[in-house]
């Protein structure tokens, strides 16, 4: 099983490049940031400097979307990142949330974002693709490679993630869920013709490090807002017992009042208090080292190949040693 540490862009920048150094000297493979250009800074500069301070980490953003750049620039600027470091970036990728809705717009539909995983990857693969109707080629790219993963919860997403993603992204750690969507997501790759084994499963969740469990839970209760979220919008669109999506991942949100994007991924967000301690336990890994590893072999099991772990609390440093000492080394 790989790691992956994914932090938010706060300033200073230079706080974000130590954290992935720390984190490539602890055994992760990957480093992962938000990417929403109102809220944080933006990643591709920091991803610049990243690449610069350490020698096999892989980066990349969970998740950027289609809208927010031209699907040529988001290329280019994967391309020029891997002739400048070798081939160590990675394209997470969505419908666009905080990124979308914090500038006024509205996420990109599923048809929209499954054309631009073939574009982007191709352009910064260097082959040709056609971008608003105009053939383009990025002449100078040589060898390159992008992996494209999508994040993904509902089943029409799930699916797509399946036809055309490299790799799936599910941000929560709950083993019934992840077993169910992987096996969505498995299923729609053999239907497309596609071997299912060759997807990356990748889980990405909170970890926090402790036997203080109740402060674990309030560290780290954003991440069920957070994803209850995306919930609501899968709720709105197939109902809340439509069949198609577990109750499992929608039950808890009956009541949540809203959303405030600046709180977003922040522990002690207010807009949170719905998420009932189940919920976090269910969702993150919480308390000590023991119960981290025994989530994690149960998601491997599932066929999770990377478990990408969110560091937004008070304790980053500690997770990112405990997980070096103890957890990385009982899962490799």
């Amino acid at each position: 099983m790989d790691f992956g540490l994914v932090l938010q862009t706060d300033p200073p920048a230079s706080a974000v490049v130590g954290l992935m150094r720390r984190a490539e000297r602890n055994g992760f493979r990957y480093g992962w940031t938000f990417d929403s250009s109102v809220l944080w800074q933006e990643p591709f500069v920091i991803y610049s400097r990243i690449l610069e301070h350490t020698t096999k980490l892989t980066v990349g953003p969970m998740v950027t979307n289609p809208g927010t750049r031209t699907w040529e620039v988001t290329a280019s600027t994967f391309a020029t990142l891997n002739e400048m470091y070798g081939n160590r970036t990675v394209c997470g990728i969505g419908r666009g949330d905080s990124a979308m809705r914090v500038a006024g717009r509205k996420p990109n539909t599923l048809a929209r974002l499954g054309e631009a995983i073939g574009v982007i990857r191709d352009l910064a693969e260097g082959r040709e693709a056609e971008v608003d109707g105009q053939r383009l080629r990025l002449p100078w790219v040589k060898d390159g490679k992008l992996p494209v993963w999508m994040a993904a919860y509902g089943p029409k997403a799930l699916a797509l993630a399946g036809e055309k993603a490299d790799g799936f992204i599910l941000q929560l750690a709950d083993p019934y869920l992840t077993e169910w969507m992987v096996k969505a997501v498995r299923e729609a790759a053999a239907d497309a013709g596609r071997d299912p084994e060759s997807i990356t499963i990748c889980v990405a969740a909170p970890a926090y490090v402790g036997d203080d469990l109740a402060h674990a839970r309030e560290q780290c209760r954003w991440f069920g807002g957070m994803v209850g979220n995306h919930v609501a919008d899968l709720v709105a669109r197939y109902g809340e017992h439509s069949g198609l999506v577990p109750e499992a991942l929608t039950e808890y949100i009956k009541r949540r009042q809203g959303y405030d994007y600046s709180h977003h991924g922040r522990t002690g967000n207010p807009d949170t208090a719905f998420v009932p301690d189940e919920i976090v336990d269910r969702f993150c890994l919480l308390g000590p080292v023991q119960a981290h590893i025994d989530k994690l072999r149960a998601l491997r099991e599932l066929g999770v190949d990377q478990f990408a772990l969110y560091a937004m609390h008070d304790a980053r440093e500690a997770v990112i040693d405990a997980y070096g000492a103890q957890v990385i080394p009982a899962l490799s």
